[in-house]
């Protein structure tokens, strides 16, 4: 596991989270879900060594953050803070470019290869034709866009992303949150985001953490979510064109769900499968026998071993 909390009580004089015990490994991507207020960024700068545990332990590649330096964190963890500070007369390209000085002095000279990273990351986020445009210039969204861009070019395992979609529309939602977990499945990254907007986790999330009450529920997205009522309540976003969805047999939840966990693990055409289920097992059929699973994290790696 590279991100591990145990038995973690987080707070200030009162504990916001207590009992916190969770993890995750490099490849993942986990939504931060629950209200305002709930504790989300105390989690978040609990896990920076920022704000100290009332109790407990966090672990970053086996390290316990309490006997890391903040530059030793930040080696390991890249973090787009909600309400990030703006440099005075910075472009957008002179923004990103700034996450590779945490490996060098600043009057180092960046490397070719590095400069290359840094456009194809400023494509990747539609933002070529802002290049050169000072900050102060840009609509709210693109500037959150550019700070993302600049954690990912840090090139930490971890990246760690407080409300990250909070000021963008849809269309580019969807970019930010598609680049996200490309980065995730072909670099091996561990992303960390939180939101509002639980869709976000049906779409594009493996796993996710949900703050309510004091306690931190965690797990697979589909499970946590079909746990609580109040979370089920959304419509797709349809992203993957290229995935052909089974025929599903459920009520509408699990429907959508399964419809959900299939098109962000899978680019291919599933329409030869039929999914049903039945006293809480999933029957699949279309294979060269009937297969039944339990869980969706069974559905996954039955059809990892045939895709």
């Amino acid at each position: 596991m590279h991100l591990q909390i145990q038995q973690a009580k987080l707070g200030y004089s009162k504990p916001l989270i207590s009992n916190a015990d969770t993890s995750l490994n490099l490849g993942e991507v986990c939504l931060l879900i629950g209200n305002n207020g709930v504790g989300k960024t105390t989690l978040i700068k609990s896990i920076l060594n920022q704000v100290p545990l009332l109790k407990g332990d966090i672990f970053i590649n086996h390290k316990n953050i309490k006997q890391l330096s903040a530059k030793e964190i930040a080696e390991q963890i890249a973090v787009v803070f909600a309400n990030s500070v703006v440099p005075q007369n910075y472009t957008v390209e002179d923004l990103i470019s700034l996450g590779k000085y945490i490996y060098y002095p600043f009057y180092f000279e960046l490397k070719k290869e590095d400069r290359k990273e840094v456009a194809h990351i400023i494509e990747a986020l539609d933002l070529v034709q802002y290049r050169h445009t000072p900050l102060r210039n840009l609509s709210d969204g693109n500037l959150q866009k550019a700070f993302i861009g600049r954690a990912i070019t840090q090139n930490s395992p971890v990246i760690i992303l407080d409300e990250p979609t909070t000021h963008l529309d849809e269309k580019n939602k969807i970019i930010i949150l598609k680049t996200l977990r490309s980065l995730a499945k072909e670099k091996h990254k561990l992303i960390l985001f939180s939101s509002h907007d639980w869709r976000l986790a049906k779409e594009f999330a493996d796993k996710i953490w949900y703050v309510k009450n004091g306690n931190l529920y965690t797990g697979m997205v589909e499970d946590i979510v079909l746990q609580h009522e109040e979370l089920t309540c959304a419509t797709l976003f349809e992203i993957n064109p290229e995935y052909i969805p089974p025929h599903i047999i459920a009520p509408d939840v699990y429907k959508e769900m399964l419809f959900s966990l299939l098109q962000k693990n899978f680019r291919t055409d599933l329409s030869y499968l039929t999914f049903e289920l039945t006293d809480k097992q999933w029957i699949i059929s279309g294979l060269s026998e009937i297969i039944r699973c339990e869980s969706f994290e069974e559905i996954i790696i039955l059809l990892k071993t045939i895709h």
